[in-house]
């Protein structure tokens, strides 16, 4: 494993979801009794929970592929790759950016890296992905890139 990253929602999601709990454990108790409110807080923190989860990825690099989240591909296939700043990253996302990309960013994540493709059969010009270590990333990709090339 060349690199690794695990993408998750930052800190303050989670204390808000339980502010947001807090508040309905008090609406829902007021009105429908002790039980009640416990009952739909934990749900709601519960679902809350879920949501967080579901939105979390991986970004693994080993000596063969990239995978980011469910996505995968070789090395092979990329041409380049290069690390964004947060205006860079903004910029690509936006005014700059292609429809045909992958993209795979998160709103909570200023950073990413762009890795350019190289392959005439698949429609897609690069991959924006979110990280934030973006200079890690990019060394590790031209670390896998050069050692792919040397096989």
């Amino acid at each position: 494993m060349l690199f690794r990253e695990r993408l998750t929602v930052p800190i303050i999601w989670w204390v808000l979801a339980g502010l947001f709990s807090l508040s309905v454990l008090i609406a829902v108790g007021a009105y429908l009794g002790p039980a009640w409110g416990v009952g739909t807080s934990l749900a709601t923190f519960l679902v809350a929970a879920a949501i967080f989860g579901s939105a979390s990825i991986v970004i693994s690099i080993d000596e063969q592929e990239i995978q980011v989240g469910r996505a995968i591909i070789e090395h092979a296939y990329i041409a380049a790759c290069r690390a964004l700043s947060a205006e860079e990253t903004r910029r690509r996302t936006g005014i700059e950016a292609d429809a045909r990309a992958h993209l795979v960013v998160r709103p909570y994540i200023k950073t990413a890296v762009e890795i350019t493709l190289d392959d005439p059969e698949d429609p897609v010009p690069y991959w924006l992905v979110s990280t934030r270590r973006p200079q890690q990333l990019a060394a590790a990709m031209q670390g896998a890139a050069s050692s792919t090339l040397t096989e």
